[in-house]
């Protein structure tokens, strides 16, 4: 008899899922009353392949996705870090992702975190129809290692990619100007995990040229926020790449603030709601 409750219980809970589902149009893992919050959906095998989905209750089938890439040097780090971001977004009417990708070790590099990036984007186009929005339709936001990323993907992928946002993002593992600099003396060691190839200065490997935005520049549109004060990103970085997208033309926009660390989302109130949010904001929307 017990058994035979359990069983009808289990019956039940399923059939109310299956009631809930067919109820509505969207994508839906979890359902909410008009929208929805998807967590810790797998996009791959690996354990840290997971990603978060927040579909707000309204929104156009045109609107672009933001896929929100966090940071940690490449071999830190986690999603929920750049839970705030995703929140606000999902306040303002905006559908995102957020996700966690490979830590760079002895078996991963940044080439694998691009890959981890693509696989999001190819698993999301399969679920496009369902959640009512286009495939190929997104706006890369990364913040440190993850702005280098969402710079790096995004100018690869200009069919897939219609703007990037880097938040406090290195841009430049090859130039003389970063090769002489005291910040590439202190940050060499990072760089050369992260690419997978000895740093060598006086024969440096075109793979570090490779792996640096600046090098790979395409017609994105692209928002850049730099700190002057940054000791983790130099400010160099940011305005290299600024100089560089100048010079080609490409449309952008370049926030460089004045007595600003690195990542100041974290640690000013003032500067994350009067000017990081609202940039962000403005160059989805615009």
């Amino acid at each position: 008899m017990k058994k035979l409750i359990l069983n009808y219980h289990f019956f039940v809970l399923g059939l109310i899922g299956l009631v809930l589902n067919s109820c509505n149009t969207k994508f839906r893992v979890w359902v909410g009353k008009d929208s929805q919050k998807i967590y810790n959906l797998n996009y791959g095998e690996h354990k840290r392949q997971k990603m978060d989905i927040f579909l707000p209750a309204e929104y156009a089938q045109d609107s672009p996705v933001v896929l929100i890439i966090h940071g940690g040097a490449w071999k830190y780090g986690r999603k929920e870090h750049m839970i705030k971001i995703q929140k606000m977004l999902y306040a303002n009417n905006i559908p995102s992702i957020n996700m966690n990708y490979r830590l760079v070790s002895k078996h991963f590099t940044y080439k694998d975190q691009l890959d981890d990036i693509n696989t999001v984007i190819e698993k999301f186009n399969s679920l496009s129809e369902k959640s009512e929005l286009l495939p190929n339709n997104y706006i890369l936001l990364g913040e440190s290692a993850g702005g280098h990323l969402a710079l790096l993907y995004g100018y690869r992928n200009s069919d897939k990619i219609k703007k990037i946002i880097s938040l406090s993002g290195p841009t430049d593992f090859y130039s003389p100007e970063y090769l002489n600099s005291f910040y590439s003396k202190y940050t060499s060691g990072t760089v050369q995990k992260m690419v997978g190839t000895r740093f060598d200065r006086k024969n440096l490997s075109e793979e570090f040229q490779k792996a640096s935005p600046i090098a790979n520049i395409t017609n994105v549109p692209t928002l850049l926020f730099q700190g002057n004060q940054d000791f983790l990103v130099n400010q160099k970085q940011g305005l290299a790449l600024d100089s560089a997208l100048t010079a080609k033309n490409i449309p952008h926009k370049f926030i460089f603030m004045d007595n600003t660390g690195h990542a100041p989302r974290f640690f000013s109130k003032v500067k994350r709601e009067n000017i990081i949010y609202p940039n962000i904001l403005d160059w989805i929307k615009k």
